[in-house]
């Protein structure tokens, strides 16, 4: 298994409020998601009307795959509209590098025998 994560800015134009600023992070998420079945959040500069932080993951057994995702977002972030790619970092997790561990810190395990069968 292999996790790839893109960490990116979006310099939005013309954004002079928070909710011109969600109307673009609103659409660009919806998009990455349907297009490419990622899960997309803003993670940074929350407060900031010009700027969106936000981060991308996805998960395949195919990490040549997770790359080529990965370079046809960078390129649609690129091309924007109502917005201009600023930082961008991607990194590609592979199962060597996931914790193995399905127990907190206190050693307790995170769900139950009864919860992994029928997770209701």
């Amino acid at each position: 298994m292999h996790v790839g994560i893109l960490q990116f800015e979006l310099l939005i134009r013309g954004a002079e409020s928070l909710k011109d600023k969600r109307r673009v992070v609103r659409s660009v998420k919806d998009r990455l998601h349907r297009e490419h079945q990622v899960s997309v959040a803003e993670v940074a500069h929350l407060d900031r009307p010009a700027v969106a932080g936000m981060a991308l993951t996805l998960v395949n057994r195919d990490a040549r795959y997770l790359q080529s995702v990965l370079d046809t977002i960078v390129d649609k972030l690129r091309k924007l509209h109502d917005a201009e790619l600023g930082d961008c970092t991607r990194e590609v997790l592979h199962g060597d590098q996931l914790p193995e561990s399905t127990a907190d810190d206190a050693g307790r395990p995170l769900w139950t025998d009864a919860e992994r069968r029928d997770p209701a």
